[in-house]
């Protein structure tokens, strides 16, 4: 059954959704990514103090000082609000997923769960994967604050790579639709995906600011703990609409009348004066 309901409807769906991933993949980035967020910063903060140690240990003591001291926020109220930063993406992202899905309907005869599981991995391709596979994330103490602008603009323009290559590639899709070979039509929208995204990452200028004394397996790791919580948001996003769609549809719509009463009706119906 193709998706049904309202916009209203739809965008409710997408904030109850979104706050359900969200919440699940606060509890993935705190069990898999602060463990290797707080190596980071342990990292971080020990590199003053080596510094200084090397000229003399007055200026040690002065220069040496403790991330919770320069934070804004606490390691602990940062931890605390691990979850209600998640949170808080999640509906935001579930709202733009619900005005999505509500658009996306009218291009497609799938059935509701399918077609949101679909936009699921689509967004998680567009938005996540490609920007992350050029400019992966990183922990603490790795990058230089002075380009931090410049590499959010360069993020910014590896997320609109993304939704380019995965826009054309369902256009191209929908233009093939014609075709008697299922196998043809996939295998061009792939081909315009790579394409896209492979000339994108030519243009775009790479950007290496890991120290060399940096654990590359803490780099690591704190990589595909990012890549995992991202999957977590999209998968548990496409999940719980799908499921909360497929009971919307299966609600009973009126009560049932019972045998007798029918017979009852049609006789009264049929009976002469």
């Amino acid at each position: 059954m193709p998706l049904a309901g309202s916009l209203k409807s739809l965008l409710l769906r997408g904030l109850l959704a979104g706050l359900i991933a969200g919440l699940l993949t606060g509890a993935v980035a705190f069990a898999l990514g602060e463990p290797h967020v707080a190596a980071a910063i342990a990292i971080e903060e020990s590199a003053p103090a080596a510094d200084a140690a090397g000229s003399h240990e007055h200026a040690a003591g002065t220069a040496a000082h403790s991330h919770d001291d320069d934070a804004l926020v606490s390691r602990d109220g940062q931890r605390a609000g691990l979850f209600l930063a998640t949170a808080l993406a999640g509906i935001a992202i579930g709202a733009i997923f619900g005005v999505v899905a509500h658009y996306a309907r009218r291009f497609t005869t799938l059935p509701g769960p399918l077609l949101v599981i679909g936009l699921a991995g689509a967004g998680w391709l567009a938005v996540e994967a490609v920007p992350f596979f050029k400019y992966p994330a990183n922990p603490p103490a790795v990058g230089d604050p002075d380009t931090i602008n410049q590499r959010t603009w360069l993020w910014l323009a590896a997320l609109a790579l993304g939704l380019l290559a995965v826009c054309s590639a369902v256009y191209i899709a929908k233009a093939f639709t014609s075709q008697r070979y299922w196998t043809v039509r996939v295998g061009v929208s792939i081909l315009t995906f790579l394409a896209i995204v492979t000339v994108g990452y030519l243009l775009l200028p790479a950007v290496n600011e890991v120290g060399e004394d940096f654990p590359a397996t803490l780099l690591w790791e704190f990589r595909i703990s990012s890549l995992a919580t991202q999957a977590t948001l999209w998968l548990c996003l496409g999940l719980a609409f799908a499921f909360l769609t497929e009971r919307a549809q299966r609600a009973p719509r009126s009560e049932p009348i019972a045998p007798g009463v029918v017979h009852t009706q049609a006789a009264t119906r049929t009976t002469r004066p």
